[in-house]
């Protein structure tokens, strides 16, 4: 019986490649991914393919763990560095196939608060589950909201604060929206450790997502509903 370490990628067939990245992912092996996500592609695998049922697949045992509290922070952030990884491989070749679109969002922590791990772990997930995801950082005014939805064409605001006074600025930015008759145009999702659903609700935002793997799921149902109309 080889060692574990012995495992050599290029030899296994497709489905056991498949079930061995599910593995590496959740285990955070970034250089695994990587070439596992090469190999895919050189056997004729649509780079779309690759994400959904390699990548994404793998993602999401990583958030209903996570969710589940199996797994934790630091785990999660290293799988989805190893994500990121087979990401910065495939990103060009989608953009070349033309691949179908889950949606656009733009993140961002609020101004007058610099907490960010919760941001970037969203980001991440999202990333994971075939978003595109313009990160715009911390401490941002509603100017930078409002801007970075406008040039990214995005379909998704998601704004976090980790603070009790920094939280009302969300309203600051949804009441500015309305304002400027745009707020229809965008699903705004916040999130942060001091919020809750009541809060959510009574910002106007169209949903409260308790954690990363909540706001993917929030963020899939939500761009699906959007389309059903749009299509309607």
């Amino acid at each position: 019986m080889a060692d574990e370490d012995d495992i050599i990628l290029s030899e296994l067939d497709d489905e056991e490649l498949v079930q061995q990245m599910h593995d590496d992912l959740y285990d955070g092996l970034k250089e695994e991914i990587e070439e596992a996500v090469n190999i895919l592609i050189a056997r004729g695998w649509t780079p779309y393919d690759v994400l959904t049922k390699a990548l994404v697949a793998g993602m999401t045992v990583v958030g209903n763990d996570f969710r589940d509290g199996i797994l934790f922070v630091p785990e999660v952030l290293l799988a989805a560095n190893a994500m990121k990884g087979g990401m910065a491989i495939l990103k060009p070749l989608l953009a070349e196939t033309g691949a179908p679109r889950m949606g656009k969002m733009v993140i961002g922590t609020v101004k007058g608060d610099i907490h960010d791990i919760g941001k970037n772990l969203v980001a991440m997930m999202m990333e994971g589950a075939g978003f595109e995801v313009v990160d715009i950082g911390i401490n941002n005014p509603v100017e930078n909201y409002l801007e970075a939805l406008d040039r990214e064409g995005a379909d998704i605001l998601g704004m976090s604060a980790l603070l009790t006074t920094t939280m009302p600025y969300m309203k600051v930015v949804i009441d500015t929206m309305k304002e400027k008759g745009i707020r229809d145009n965008y699903i705004v999702l916040v999130g942060g450790a001091p919020l809750n659903e009541e809060f959510g609700k009574a910002i106007g935002a169209d949903a409260y997502c308790r954690d990363a793997a909540v706001t993917v799921e929030m963020a899939k149902a939500m761009v699906a509903r959007k389309h059903n109309q749009m299509g309607a």
